[in-house]
Parts: C-alpha cells; sequence; structure tokens
C-alpha cells in the first residue's frame, strides 16, 4: 500500500479522480466528485462570517466534505460529540455555527451540507499549516472539556496506525458502528482511510444485520466497540470482514470468542482517549493477552499514577492517565480507571455533568450520580433528596410517574446510555466526617 496521505493533500492529484472515497448502497463517490463538493462548500463558508463551526452528521461522507471544507476554507472544525439540538442550543457560545446533514432545530446559522452538482472549475485555497481541530468530552467539573488536535497530530496517528496495520487494511473497505463525532470514529472510520485512500463506508452500522448484508464482492474491515460485538448474532450469516478493531474498553473474553467463531479473525483492541490519542494494541488471541505500546509512546510511573509521553501529545511532559496500570513481562494490563469519569458501553459519562442535570430538575434538592451493575450490565443510578412538594409527589405516585417524567426531561440534554436506569429518594446524601460523599454507600441503596 502506498504511503498515507496528511490531510492537507487527500484532495491533491497524487490520487487519480476515479478513487473510490465512499458507498452508500448502489451509491459511491469519487475522489473527483469530493473535491467538487469541497469546493462548493469552501465558496458557502468563505461567505460567512463565523470561523468555529461545529460539525453535527450521520453521514460520514459528507462529514469528510464538511471537515475538508472547513479546514481549506480557513476555519476552524470544532467537533461537540453529538447532535441534540437542545444541547447544542445551549453550547452556542462554543461555535459561531453548525454544519450538518440535516435541518437541525438550532437557534444560531445552520448550513445543511449535501453533495451536489460536479461541474465547474474546482479553486481549494491550501490547508494551513497551523490547523486545528476542536473536540470536546465531559469534563470532571460537569462542563464540556475543550481539546485542541492539531491536524498533523491526527495525520501522525493516521500514519502510526497504517504503519501497524496497513498488510491487513490493503485491498479492504471500511465499515463503522462507530460515528466520527469522537476521536476513536474520527481517527479510524475518517482519517485512517482518507489517509490510505481506501473507501470508508457513509452509513452507521447499527446493527448485526446490517454487518451480515455486506456485499461479497469486497472484503471490510469493521471498526466497532465492545457493546456492539456483545451484541452479535451468530445465526446470522458471516461478512467478509478480515480485521475487527475495537475500542473504548475490554470486550470480556467470552464475547472476543464469540465475535472469532462468528468472523473467524481475532479481535484487534485499541488503548487511548482523546486526551491521549492511541496508546497501545493489542490481538486478543487469549484472555492474557497484554498490551503493546504505540512505538515512541512511553509509560512512566508517579507513585501510584502513570504519565504517558507520546508524538500525539503536545503538552512536552505528557499526560496522567485515569486508568490504573500492572506492568507485566510482555507488556502491560490495565486494571481500572480512577476518578469521576466513568465508562459505560464505551461511552464517557460525567457523573458531575449528569448530577448538574439533575439538580436542575424541578424539586431537586441534591443529587448523585452512581454507576449500577446488574446482571453483567453497567448502567447509571440516581440518588435524589427532594423538596417537601416534589417528595409528596413523589410518594403519591409510587415513582413510577415521576421517573418517567425525569427521564424525558433528561434525554435531550444527555447521551441514552447516560439517562439514569435506575432511582433513589433519600432524606441527606449520606457524607464522612470530611463531607465527602461516601460513594459504597450510595451503591448499596441499589443492591
Amino acid at each position: 500500500m502506498k504511503h498515507p496521505l496528511p490531510l492537507a493533500q487527500w484532495l491533491s492529484p497524487t490520487r487519480p479522480d476515479d478513487t473510490c472515497i465512499a458507498w452508500l448502497g448502489e451509491r459511491s463517490w469519487s475522489l473527483g466528485e469530493l473535491r467538487h463538493d469541497v469546493a462548493a462548500q469552501v465558496q458557502a463558508l468563505q461567505a460567512k462570517p463565523g470561523q468555529r463551526w461545529a460539525l453535527c452528521f450521520q453521514d460520514s461522507y459528507l462529514f469528510v466534505v464538511a471537515l475538508l471544507a472547513t479546514l481549506h476554507a480557513g476555519k476552524t472544525p470544532v467537533i461537540p460529540g453529538h447532535c441534540r439540538a437542545p444541547l447544542l442550543n445551549e453550547q452556542r457560545a462554543l461555535f459561531d455555527g453548525v454544519l450538518s446533514d440535516t435541518s437541525l432545530e438550532y437557534d444560531g446559522t445552520l448550513m445543511v451540507v449535501s453533495s451536489g452538482t460536479h461541474q465547474g472549475e474546482i479553486v481549494l485555497p491550501p490547508v494551513p499549516a497551523d490547523s486545528h481541530i476542536e473536540m470536546f468530552t465531559s469534563g470532571s467539573t460537569g462542563q464540556p472539556k475543550r481539546m485542541i488536535k492539531p491536524v498533523a497530530v491526527l495525520d501522525e496517528e493516521a500514519l502510526m496506525l497504517h504503519t501497524r496495520f496497513s498488510a491487513r487494511l490493503e485491498g479492504c473497505r471500511v465499515v463503522a458502528s462507530v460515528i466520527p463525532l469522537h476521536l476513536y470514529g474520527l481517527t479510524f472510520r475518517i482519517f485512517l482511510p482518507m489517509a490510505a485512500g481506501i473507501p470508508l463506508h457513509a452509513a452507521m452500522t447499527w446493527y448485526a444485520e446490517q454487518l451480515s448484508a455486506l456485499d461479497h464482492q469486497h472484503r471490510y474491515i469493521f471498526i466497532s466497540s465492545p457493546a456492539f460485538l456483545k451484541r452479535l448474532d451468530q445465526q446470522l450469516a458471516a461478512p467478509p470482514v478480515e480485521m475487527v478493531l475495537s475500542a473504548g474498553g475490554a470486550l470480556p473474553w467470552k464475547d472476543a470468542q464469540e465475535t472469532h467463531r462468528w468472523l473467524n479473525v481475532w479481535l484487534d483492541e485499541i488503548f487511548g482517549s482523546t486526551e491521549t490519542g492511541i496508546i497501545a494494541w493489542r490481538q486478543r488471541v487469549d484472555n492474557s493477552t497484554s498490551w503493546q505500546l504505540f512505538p515512541n509512546v512511553t509509560l512512566r510511573a508517579e507513585g501510584e499514577e502513570w504519565r504517558v509521553l507520546s508524538p500525539l501529545i503536545t503538552a512536552p511532559d505528557g499526560l496522567l492517565l485515569d486508568d490504573n496500570i500492572e506492568l507485566v513481562d510482555d507488556g502491560f494490563r490495565l486494571a481500572g480507571r480512577r476518578g469521576q469519569v466513568v465508562k459505560i458501553e464505551e461511552k464517557r459519562i460525567s457523573l458531575s455533568e449528569l448530577e448538574q442535570r439533575l439538580l436542575a430538575l424541578p424539586g431537586v434538592r441534591d443529587a448523585a450520580a452512581v454507576p449500577v451493575s446488574r446482571g453483567g450490565r453497567q448502567s447509571i443510578g440516581a440518588v435524589l433528596v427532594l423538596d417537601d412538594s416534589a417528595r409528596q409527589q413523589w410518594l403519591e405516585t409510587g415513582g413510577k410517574a415521576q421517573e418517567q417524567a425525569w427521564r424525558k426531561a433528561l434525554q435531550p440534554l444527555l447521551e441514552p446510555i447516560a439517562v439514569p436506569r435506575y432511582w433513589r429518594v433519600v432524606e441527606e446524601i449520606p457524607v464522612n466526617s470530611m463531607n465527602k460523599r461516601v460513594y459504597a454507600q450510595l451503591q448499596e441503596l441499589f443492591a
């Protein structure tokens, strides 16, 4: 496979116009069509005064159009991590406008991106050398945490992945069950195939039936997550998948075996975060497989914590990890996470943000959110202290109607997995002598 191209050269004539960039059903888009679509969107963006544009897309081809157009126009792409209009309206101060593939109920400037007629001369200004992308993750304070990702760093990350996996990428197409609105999806679903010159699927893969129905004329790399892989239906016909990549959390060994049994390939897992980029990988051939660091990535112990240093981290002293690590002879193993950000079905959930949302509900005086495990499944439990009126209503209705009302109020503002599944009402939140919440007691409420 040819050397991967950096983003600034994705639209260059290095590759022929008929190179397949993306497909959706019977429709496919060539590099020539992508150049025209980007050029048209560059003109539209240059006519607007805003500098920072949020990208909110379901269609990955149109996401590529918007990403390239924003950068070639000298603007800054902002990836808020979701497409929920009520939350975008709350976050209007974070960007000057929104680019989307659908008409959102957004109160600010909205531009709907589409693939148009491909005629006329293409004029594309170069991508500025210092271009960057802004991303937002759940912060420990509950506020969106802003991350600056230089395009050069994302190019380097794609190069590292290409170096590791190029032999298996050759001749394949990329399908994914993860969206490009988080770093994992952005890197693996967008940057890697675009850099390597291999086609990407414009649609999300939501169900195993879609995976099973893939055209057997091609071979595929499947970019997925443990949450999706746990739900594979072994009764379906297996698709021609050459490689499965998973990130966001470890897949239970039983499910890893089931994935191998169906697809006849061992799972490749990625360890990293939005802040650090990729850190390590492993091909899960047994339950004791250790993690291996990518080249030029190092771990350094600092007491009970670990610091990672990497060419993908702009801070010269690297970053402290939220993960506990155990070194072994052939690599390392992960031993849980610290802090107020938890992962449930590979989604980063800020318990602090959720608690702020709960406090904004009518009649709620105090609130706590805790992860709850039942039957091998992890969800969120909410513990509330209510005022007299709300508590009386809770008692009179038996609680169920009020729980439904709370869920309905939270759904437009949160990831579905972050909406509490279990609810408890108490007189007060338990605290210790230092006035710190006793989370063990909170979790006992859901036992």
